[in-house]
């Protein structure tokens, strides 16, 4: 089995404010091999873009600091690297498609400018060849008219077509892994289906690990080998793609699912929300997770098919502290 090109272990990040202490990031451990995709869904809120920011240390200190744990990219330990060697990963080995691409690009350069800086840094390329190399990218991300539009400035560009010039800076270097943060939040389906289908291809072609950040389960059913749900800064459940969708076996990933409209259904009645709002990560305590939980066992038939459950969910289910749960530990609902 090959091993794993990034792993996070016990990852916590903190955000220290005046109202108290975030608990943004709160014991996150998971892994990703060579070629895999990797969704992370959950409400916002729940700690995905700070774990995806943690990895490439873009935390803003203060009042953000990780606290503890390790991120092991090929072997190392990026948490131990100084900042030279942080800034070599960025944009080279790791690539990062961010969530909000107004203000990601630099509204005082041209989009080529943008992009060949990447190529000349750490591809080394003349301003001839990266300039090449950057129309090609933008052509590669469905853009028209790309050789003139690559003198153009952001702000000539709409939300969708920014966000597409995001995705081929993250792409400039062939990384090695790519961090795709709502990568086609702007877009319309034409062209998320495009975007999606490169990342896909590339993952095939070059080895490319991918990590997609998405409120969009459709998306993940489609195209991710894995998926992490995150909740309350935790990864909550892991299963494969099919695994989640087919049987899934946490009260909150269940909430998610029925949440989302099925075409194969016929609509009788309102969507089933999960009710309530995320819990504040400065003041957690032991029964945030009762806003998912009960509203589930409401569901179930009987405290026999709640123990079933319980047996089915080891050992993919987990506890508040991040614990993996037994029959034994399994918390039993009072009558």
């Amino acid at each position: 089995m090959a091993e794993p090109l990034l792993q996070v272990k016990d990852l916590h990040t903190f955000f220290y404010t005046e109202e108290g202490v975030v608990n943004a990031v709160a014991g996150v451990s998971y892994d990703i091999l060579p070629g895999e995709i990797l969704g992370l869904v959950g409400e916002s809120g729940c700690g995905k873009t700070v774990s995806a920011l943690s990895i490439l240390r873009l935390i803003p200190n203060p009042p953000g600091k990780i606290v503890q744990g390790e991120i092991l990219f090929e072997g190392e330990d990026i948490l131990k690297m100084d900042e030279d060697e942080v800034r070599h990963l960025r944009g080279n080995k790791i690539g990062m498609i961010f969530q909000e691409p107004m203000t990601s690009l630099n509204p005082v350069l041209t989009i080529g400018r943008q992009l060949t800086e990447t190529l000349e840094l750490h591809l080394k390329m003349d301003k001839q060849a990266a300039t090449q190399r950057a129309i090609e990218l933008l052509e590669m991300v469905g853009i028209p008219e790309a050789k003139q539009r690559i003198n153009d400035y952001p702000h000539q560009f709409s939300g969708g077509m920014r966000q597409r010039v995001m995705i081929a800076m993250a792409l400039s270097c062939n990384p090695k892994l790519l961090l795709a943060d709502e990568p086609t939040t702007a877009l319309d389906v034409t062209i998320q289906a495009q975007i999606l289908e490169l990342l896909t291809r590339l993952t095939r072609e070059l080895g490319t690990a991918v990590i997609i950040i998405t409120h969009n389960l459709g998306v993940v059913a489609r195209y991710a080998d894995r998926v992490n749900v995150m909740y309350a800064g935790k990864v909550i459940e892991m299963a494969t793609a099919l695994d989640l969708y087919h049987n899934p076996r946490h009260p909150y990933t269940l909430g998610l699912l029925k949440s989302v409209p099925r075409l194969d259904q016929i609509r009788k009645e309102k969507l089933d929300p999960i009710e309530g709002m995320p819990p504040d990560l400065i003041h957690m305590d032991k029964g945030h997770c009762g806003r998912f939980l009960q509203h589930e066992l409401v569901c179930l038939r009987n405290l026999m098919d709640y123990l079933r459950l319980a047996v089915n969910c080891s050992p993919r289910f987990a506890d508040e502290a991040g614990q993996l749960l037994t029959v034994d530990s399994f918390p039993v609902p009072q009558a």
